[in-house]
């Protein structure tokens, strides 16, 4: 709800600047350079059967984006970050820990784009890498692996033009992220991580 309200006055704010501004142009490359927050669905699926609840926390890093206008309203985006962690837990009890890497490529679709604000929508492709994992607690000891992933991503977000080559921005996504979990290589079943990705970037137009 916090985040929603921000990113409600973010909108509201600059829908209030001047509406003139440079177009992007076939050519430009964007690069956007922010922070992230991961945040796992609230219901990460069961394990072993159904016997262990699976909830998997938050983790905030800095991220780059970079995207390659076709025209002056359709671009291809990729994100990259430094490697975000995460604690599982199984029942309520700390049982382990992962790092991942999730790189995602999105086609996004710019509207207004020769105006100071910018919304933008956008689909595309997610791979997730886990790496990492170590076994903790009811588990510790245990050999814990995740599975990389492959999924569908959505964005949505928008830039404010400070200058012809300045911006900054805010955006959200969401990522189908599914991983096979497996306790010293025998399977225990799918976690069900879904996240929903939002921060805020400053970028630049080349």
């Amino acid at each position: 709800m916090k985040t929603a309200l921000t990113l409600s006055v973010a909108i509201a704010a600059a829908l209030a600047l001047p509406l003139s501004a440079s177009a992007h142009e076939a050519g430009d490359l964007i690069v956007r350079f922010g922070a992230h927050n991961v945040a796992p669905d609230s219901d990460n699926g069961s394990l072993a059967a159904g016997t262990l609840e699976v909830d998997v926390d938050n983790s905030i890093r800095p991220t780059v984006m970079l995207e390659y206008m076709i025209n002056r309203s359709l671009g291809v985006e990729v994100i990259a970050a430094l490697p975000f962690q995460h604690d599982i837990s199984l029942n309520g009890a700390h049982a382990g820990s992962t790092k991942h890497l999730p790189p995602t490529v999105s086609l996004q679709w710019h509207f207004n784009p020769a105006g100071k604000f910018q919304p933008f929508i956008g689909a595309g492709l997610n791979y997730t890498t886990f790496f990492s994992e170590k076994s903790a607690g009811p588990i510790a000891g245990t050999d814990l692996e995740l599975d990389d992933s492959w999924g569908l991503a959505l964005h949505a977000g928008f830039d404010v033009k400070i200058n012809d080559k300045w911006m900054w921005g805010a955006d959200v996504r969401w990522i189908d992220i599914d991983t096979d979990v497996s306790v010293n290589g025998a399977d225990v079943g799918t976690a069900n991580i879904d996240p929903i990705v939002y921060g805020v970037f400053v970028g630049y137009r080349f």
